[in-house]
């Protein structure tokens, strides 16, 4: 039975179609993933069915009956639920708090009962599989545990059409099973998955029907079963992908950078380090494997500059002095990386704006300014491409190019690549390892930070191993594997140093 129908859907930007007569149906109590490459109309379909945008054409049908679902307070009422790419939460409130948000139980008409609120947060949790202390503050609490409070959000409402927009970008290995674990509790408690997700890996293993839309069109709709991974990306992509260039073999045994049994205490957050040395060198990819808060934010800042080593030393070439220009990708474009209401341009000239290039005199060079820009957004190939155009209007993926194109073209010996493929589609992805190894090749220093062990062992030529603030194991990427490395990443094991 179909519980959802969307038919002959259309939704217009200015000139932008972003969906093209799409028309979908979803199964009752099924997982069903929308799935394309960045700005193919994924979210936009899905905001439309959440009330967020009106579509300029099209019907909804919700169990049968069409509706008009014009914000979504409406589709909450239809029993409709989304959790977003980025979390909508209130970090210095506690778990139950944000989840109870906006409909508070109450008792004598209007006080607040958080007692019979705690019991049906934490029955829910339980019959779920969604293990949280609803007393903890937002702020105190991991990723996942995060997106655990987003998820009982929506089923402290009573939604039974659940949506989740690129759920797992963020989430460590571990936390990526235990959320599609969760999906499948949720579908067996008779609940309507909508997964929105690049990933075929979980496409193939949770999923019961999927869709691929390509340039706002469904191009295949279909059970699982009856198609196959590869033809899904080249469905996605419109093309087979080409493969990833292979590693110069290193010429050079020059440091570029390297830690001195170096200890520090992050301003930003608690992972600090402990005693850590390691090196990088001139034309190698160096991976930093770890679940997130064993001490990358520290090993970053001092990376960067942005602190100092309580002991221990760090050089740079043999060197005290930090390097003048450092290209860096953070993990999070839209705090990090970007400004939304700037220009694409202007993003482009983040950091870069005193650069004798583009100014003289505190006045820029629009000659070259514009060329520079043309150049990056068609290499880069961020869609779509106008340099005026508010950054905030692209996809995330595309957001995240344009971070990566501009840090890439900068003059420097050393790339920090933190989780650079966090939240893009498959083509992207390997258009940043095809960039990422290029710039290898042509003797930069890569540090690569990626909660994705396949990522790593793909690109890395050594990979360092971080827990609790210290490198349990280092290995030779083509000599190791996943398996191996999570064991030390959870501090089950350790190399043993003389």
């Amino acid at each position: 039975m179909n519980i959802v129908e969307m038919q002959h859907m259309t939704k217009r930007f200015g000139q932008y179609v972003a969906n093209d007569d799409v028309s979908v149906q979803f199964q009752e109590k099924s997982i069903h993933a929308i799935i394309g490459e960045n700005g193919a109309g994924k979210s936009t379909l899905m905001k439309m069915l959440y009330g967020f945008h009106t579509p300029d054409k099209g019907i909804i049908r919700i169990r049968g009956k069409e509706e008009r679902i014009s914000d979504p307070s409406r589709a909450i009422s239809l029993g409709i639920g989304m959790v977003h790419q980025h979390f909508m939460l209130i970090p210095a409130l506690t778990a139950l708090e944000n989840i109870i948000l906006g409909d508070e139980p109450t008792r004598y008409g209007s006080v607040l009962d958080i007692r019979r609120a705690e019991e049906e947060v934490i029955s829910l949790s339980e019959k779920y599989g969604l293990t949280l202390n609803p007393r903890h503050r937002i702020q105190n609490l991991p990723i996942g545990s995060q997106q655990r409070v987003e998820i009982l959000k929506i089923l402290y409402r009573k939604a039974d059409i659940i949506i989740f927009d690129e759920p797992t970008p963020v989430l460590t290995p571990q936390e990526v099973h235990s959320f599609l674990t969760s999906l499948e509790n949720l579908r067996a408690e008779g609940k309507t998955i909508i997964l929105i997700t690049h990933k075929l890996s979980e496409v193939f293993t949770v999923c019961d029907r999927l869709t691929i839309l390509r340039q706002g069109k469904v191009v295949l709709s279909c059970e699982k079963t009856e198609t196959t991974p590869h033809e899904v990306a080249r469905l996605m992509t419109g093309q087979d992908l080409p493969p990833s260039p292979g590693k110069d073999t290193i010429r050079s045994e020059d440091k570029t950078v390297e830690f001195v049994n170096v200890s520090s205490r992050s301003r930003i957050s608690p992972d600090s380090l402990k005693d850590m040395s390691f090196y990088l060198r001139r034309g190698e990819i160096l991976g930093v494997a770890g679940v997130e808060g064993n001490g990358q934010a520290s090993l970053i800042q001092l990376v960067l500059g942005f602190q100092h080593p309580i002991s221990g030393r760090i050089l740079w070439k043999g060197k005290s002095n930090i390097p003048s220009a450092i290209a860096y990708i953070p993990d999070d474009r839209i705090k990090n990386g970007m400004i939304s209401d700037f220009t694409l341009q202007e993003n482009l000239l983040l950091g870069r704006h005193k650069e004798l290039e583009f100014s003289h005199r505190s006045v820029f060079q629009r000659t070259p300014v514009n060329a520079f820009s043309s150049r990056v957004l068609s290499e880069y190939d961020v869609q779509p491409g106008n340099p005026s155009l508010p950054i905030r209007n692209l996809s995330g993926g595309n957001q995240q190019k344009l971070v990566v194109g501009r840090e890439l073209t900068k003059d420097s010996e050393l790339v920090v690549a933190n989780q650079p493929t966090r939240g893009l589609d498959i083509k992207a992805i390997e258009f940043v390892h095809s960039v990422l190894i290029r710039e290898r090749n042509r003797g930069r220093s890569v540090l690569l930070i990626s909660s994705d062990l396949a990522e790593l062992l793909k690109l890395s030529d050594r990979i360092i191993v971080m827990y609790e603030g210290t490198i349990t194991g280092v290995f030779d990427s083509s000599a190791t594997t996943d398996e191996e490395l999570g064991l030390y990443m959870t501090g089950v094991k350790r190399q043993v140093t003389s």
